[in-house]
């Protein structure tokens, strides 16, 4: 029996060989990466190409599999070309028994490829938005999967997965190649596919927007963990060891003023100056203790002062540096220090706290001093994994909790709130990754209509139901990415130059040869201004000096009232001699699509209507589960908190009790 006949028994000769002969991209090489590429090469696919740009970190190692401690700060990419991971099947007794076979390095690969020596992976270490990954690149593929990791918090190499998913997105729609994508999130995933023009795109609904939290709410009226949190996080440690935003904390604290809270903002603007000139004591003897007395004993006792804020409200209680400096170890508040359980699960003690706090205060600040020697305008930023500034975080917004009866958090929840982690779960990447290629396997097979967005939602309000499936939608009229015309032009970069672009292709008529889009055009590329009526700087320069080269896509939009859509130029460097001694050549004939959306201008303002729900959501306990609607909106559980907050660039959404909301946006940890 050969390797692959349990393959072909399944998937049947057709489907078999349509997936020995896929050319699949595969983007992302994380949680769900690990899991995906074992699918496809335990599945049958024999060419596939890998792009990553993350490097292997110690957290990974409990769920990447294909990663061993010896892989660490190695490229994900590369490592998983390197790591082999091979089925052996045997049969016995009538069983048929598989087991995998690890291969760790360079030389047992090629030995073990005897096993299937057909299958082919390319790595490859980079950003996916790099110019080499251009569309004709994206062309070569049958299929694209993105699983990519939400490298925000980490790295910041990407401005956000969400902009690497747009990009990938916006290719495939130029590419014509069907997309799969993917993500997790704690214990909720999904996996759908995006095929152009059948299919709505990752572009085609507005994402949710959380709204943030009032400034006077964080500065003044704590009621949550996550408020302290924030305050220890974004105002406390930036106006110690950051760049402080004075212009921005000015605006949004007026912006705020009402006759009610006048008092409260002159007092907020009074403490942010007194910790500014407290902060010119850094590295003195009584620094620890100048922060400590102003921020929980001076600005609590003014707070007290505002007698009406206290009303309806629990008054806070000052700290004393001098009760707490010689509070004994033994003298653990509440026993909260002796709970069983991991070190950095435990709450601490104020007294450990208070400790914490002028340790890691003057562990920063002899950072912060060390680098302003070589560099007079450093800064330190937040890092989930900086020891120092989590422990400055932790203790600080446990003793400001402390001050205003709030509950305490441990270092790992301070952890996981201030960096937006939903912990990731290795068995919720491994169901997903089997989804994408559930969906892969139909995407060959001609049935669209059967590739069904599925969602994994365990510990939702319907338990008896762990995989949903959804049908697709149709892709949104008014989106401003899919519904564009991509037009594959021609061109010699070297010898055309802008005006040629705009007066011989965008302008011209159909029979000189252009689209005839309209005489007043803007012209851009990359989000950067090439041409306008009233910017014509760059006409007498060719397209290869304004760095518009083979793979890029340049977008062109009417700003006449034709109600003509933008125009997207998929660029492909020919020489001259190859186009007939022409300038430009179109792959065919050219229909642009009539506006029936927002003016592209506006497209980031735009409110675009959701479509209803498929299904009832259905009350407490009965009927059918409660369906989450394709546009990554909220399933599970009651009603939205009536305000969220968003720490950093993160999608992740944290609410106002402090938990994770369910809101399927997509997303892998790293």
């Amino acid at each position: 029996m050969s390797r692959d006949s349990h393959l072909n028994y399944i998937l049947g000769n057709s489907l078999f060989e349509r997936v020995a002969i896929c050319r699949v991209l595969m983007v992302g090489a994380g949680g769900i990466g690990c899991e995906l590429l074992k699918n496809l090469v335990l599945s049958g696919f024999k060419t596939i190409e890998v792009v990553d740009l993350d490097t292997i970190d110690l957290s990974n190692l409990n769920r990447q599999f294909l990663f061993q401690k010896q892989h660490i700060k190695k490229s994900k990419a590369h490592v998983c070309l390197i790591t082999g991971l091979y089925l052996i099947m045997t049969k016995s007794n009538g069983m048929l028994t598989f087991r995998y076979l690890f291969i760790y390095n360079q030389v047992a690969k090629e030995s073990a490829l005897k096993f299937n020596p057909s299958v082919n992976i390319t790595s490859h270490h980079a950003n996916i938005k790099d110019p080499q990954f251009n569309v004709e690149w994206f062309k070569s593929f049958d299929i694209v999967m993105n699983a990519l990791d939400n490298l925000v918090a980490k790295q910041r190499k990407l401005r956000s997965c969400r902009n690497a998913r747009k990009y990938v997105n916006m290719m495939c729609l130029a590419a014509d190649v069907p997309l799969i994508e993917s993500g997790t999130t704690g214990y909720l995933g999904q996996a759908y596919v995006i095929k152009k023009g059948q299919t709505e795109c990752f572009d085609c609904y507005p994402k949710p927007t959380p709204t943030t939290y009032p400034v006077c709410t964080i500065r003044s009226t704590p009621s949550t963990p996550i408020h302290c949190i924030v305050w220890a996080k974004s105002y406390l440690f930036s106006q110690l060891f950051g760049k402080s935003e004075e212009e921005e904390e000015e605006e949004a604290l007026e912006k705020e003023r009402t006759e009610e809270n006048a008092k409260e903002i002159e007092a907020l603007k009074q403490e942010t100056e007194e910790l500014k000139a407290i902060k010119a004591a850094a590295g003195t003897e009584d620094y620890s203790r100048k922060v400590f007395e102003k921020v929980f004993t001076t600005d609590i006792t003014r707070l007290l002062s505002m007698e009406d804020v206290w009303n309806t409200r629990k008054p806070p209680i000052p700290l004393q540096f001098d009760e707490l400096h010689s509070m004994m170890d033994v003298q653990a508040s509440e026993g909260h220090g002796q709970v069983a359980g991991l070190k950095d699960q435990q709450l601490w003690t104020v007294k450990e706290n208070f400790d914490v706090f002028q340790d890691s205060l003057k562990r920063l600040s002899e950072r912060l001093a060390k680098d302003m020697s070589t560099d007079p305008e450093a800064v330190l930023s937040f890092d989930k994994d900086d020891n120092d500034t989590l422990d400055f975080v932790t203790a600080t917004s446990n003793l400001r909790a402390r001050v205003f009866g709030i509950q305490e958090k441990s270092r790992f929840e301070v952890k996981s709130m201030a960096g937006n982690i939903i912990p990731a779960i290795a068995t919720t990447n491994a169901i997903i990754a089997g989804a994408v290629v559930m969906q892969a396997f139909k995407v060959l097979n001609g049935r669209l209509e059967d590739a069904k967005r599925t969602y994994l939602r365990y510990g939702t309000r319907a338990p008896q139901l762990l995989l949903y499936l959804e049908g697709n939608s149709k892709p949104n009229p008014k989106c401003y990415v899919c519904q564009n015309t991509n037009i594959d032009l021609k061109v010699d970069v070297h010898n055309a130059t802008l005006r040629d672009l705009v007066e011989k292709m965008v302008c011209a008529s159909e029979e000189d040869g252009g689209i005839e889009l309209g005489e007043e055009v803007v012209v851009t590329e990359s989000g950067r201004m090439l041409y306008d009526i009233e910017f014509e700087d760059n006409l007498d320069k060719t397209l290869a000096d304004l760095g518009v080269v083979d793979g890029k896509m340049v977008s062109v939009t009417a700003e006449d009232d034709d109600g003509k859509e933008p125009v997207i130029f998929l660029i492909q460097h020919r020489p001259s001699t190859d186009l007939d001694g022409k300038l430009f050549a179109l792959s065919g004939p050219v229909h642009i699509r009539t506006r029936t959306r927002t003016d592209p201008m506006e497209t980031d303002k735009a409110q675009v209507e959701p479509p209803p729900m498929k299904r009832k959501a259905p009350s407490d306990g009965d009927g059918d589960p409660e369906v989450g609607s394709s546009k990554k909106r909220a399933v599970g559980s009651g009603p939205a908190p009536e305000k969220e907050i968003v720490i950093d660039e993160d999608e992740i959404v944290v609410t106002e009790d402090g938990e994770r909301k369910e809101v399927f946006v997509i997303l892998d940890d790293d």
